[in-house]
């Protein structure tokens, strides 16, 4: 597991001509030259003059750069979600952007109010709710990736080993990450969804935990950003994580595009691009990152959505991969009289779940199984009805795994653990919610 920190509270001095990040754990600073741009080390603390302010920061979000010059970003302020593996994880409350530059005089004045655009930009970024860190976790690896690394992984910094498909602020990192010797003040940063959660269940304490991984390839806000990009990445592509089961969703893996209006859902239209070349190349990384994959779709199988279904049907008769499955539900259709029709779909996929399996370590963290696959669901957005289903899914693994352990019996069903099933109802809303505002701006429709 993770054993390289990256520093968790320090004091920040402003000066007129330089910023002095100061750990409270080490006896050095980190000295930022406002006018020359320089960052070093500084080992003590004698030579620190007297700032005329100062603060308590809780981590280095980046250096970014604006018109006006760079600006520091860092973390002013977070709150405890719990522990994982006896690792804290933070969610960001507060955050605050400092400019290099003591003023922009020497800006014109279209260059001044572009650059309080961007500014207003970032701040607005920052201020998402759904920014998450560790500094001692590696929150950006499933257990699953983090048990099949080898021993100098955990000798590499943090930021550096991280899975850059979930590092946020990685491009704010470029230039802490330039200087080896800063890779204690380099953090991570993860953004979607995560919940842990201390329960009990007939006697038995345990923590439920619930983890989602907004990828930064392809992101951007709904009917704005939808289908995959030239590389092959798909807009809205998350990773969820269920400890000590795991389940992934993704988006629509054919290439469309919409024109921005009004209306509240604008028909899809399927561009004309080699198709096939981008789901191969999108399922080639699916597969070397999950294994084998079981493509559960619930778009609407007639309409403007139909067409999409048909299409992603065609790419994976052609692209003939036995590891690849494909599995079409009309959510609309089949459970607009009764939601207990999504037990249909669960037979369906009984098969490969129990195929499938879930990662499993023991006390002395030694592996005991692995999942050798993921369902990759999705919807038009990858908004509700991925929820729904990517929920029944947790929770038909997450009994498995229970009653392996002893807590629950064969005939036992989490719905009659009253004060489970209602966190577990609860996580997986929260869940659907933080997911769909980071998107689409609103909460959940369907949880």
């Amino acid at each position: 597991m993770a054993t390289t920190m990256v520093y968790d509270t320090m004091r920040l001095y402003v000066g007129s001509d330089q910023y002095v990040v100061q750990p409270t754990e080490a006896n050095q600073s980190l000295v930022i030259d406002r006018i020359t741009r320089e960052l070093n080390i500084v080992e003590g603390s004698s030579d620190i003059p007297a700032y005329s302010t100062s603060k308590n920061i809780y981590g280095i979000v980046g250096i970014i750069r604006l018109l006006s010059g760079p600006q520091l970003v860092v973390i002013t302020d977070r709150v405890l979600v719990g522990e994982i593996n006896g690792h804290l994880i933070w969610m960001i409350t507060k955050t605050e952007v400092l400019p290099y530059a003591r003023s922009n005089l020497h800006l014109n004045t279209q260059q001044q109010q572009d650059d309080k655009t961007y500014e207003a930009m970032l701040k607005a970024a920052l201020e998402i709710k759904g920014l998450y860190y560790s500094t001692s976790y590696d929150l950006t690896h499933t257990l699953q990736r983090l048990y099949n690394t080898s021993a100098e992984f955990s000798s590499i910094p943090l930021a550096e080993r991280a899975d850059q498909r979930f590092v946020w602020n990685h491009n704010l990192l470029r230039e802490l990450k330039h200087q080896a010797d800063l890779s204690l003040y380099t953090l991570p940063i993860m953004c979607g969804f995560i919940a842990i959660k201390p329960v009990s269940m007939k006697g038995h304490n345990f923590t439920y935990v619930l983890v989602s991984r907004r990828s930064v390839f392809r992101a951007g806000t709904r009917y704005n950003v939808r289908g995959l990009d030239s590389d092959g990445h798909a807009a809205n592509f998350v990773e969820t994580e269920q400890i000590v089961e795991y389940d992934y969703t993704n988006v629509l893996s054919c290439s469309w595009s919409q024109h921005v209006n009004l209306k509240y859902k604008p028909k899809p239209k399927i561009n004309d691009t080699n198709h096939q070349k981008l789901f191969n190349d999108h399922f080639s990384g699916q597969i070397y990152n999950y294994g084998k994959q079981v493509l559960v779709n619930l778009v609407n199988l007639t309409g403007s959505e139909g067409r999409l279904a048909y299409e992603m049907e065609q790419q994976v008769l052609r692209a003939a991969n036995s590891n690849m499955r494909y599995e079409a539900f009309d959510f609309h259709k089949e459970c607009s009289p009764s939601w207990s029709r999504l037990s249909v779909l669960m037979d369906r996929l009984a098969a490969d779940q129990q195929q499938f399996g879930y990662l499993m370590v023991n006390k002395t963290a030694s592996e005991v199984r692995q999942q050798k696959g993921v369902f990759r669901v999705n919807c038009m957005d990858c908004l509700d009805r991925t929820n729904v289903v990517e929920g029944l899914l947790a929770k038909r693994s997450l009994r498995d795994q229970l009653i392996l352990l002893g807590i629950l019996q064969e005939s036992d069903k989490i719905e009659a653990q009253g004060t489970f099933d209602y966190v577990f109802r609860n996580v997986w809303a929260d869940n659907a919610d933080f997911i769909s505002f980071q998107y689409a701006g609103t909460g959940a429709l369907k949880n």
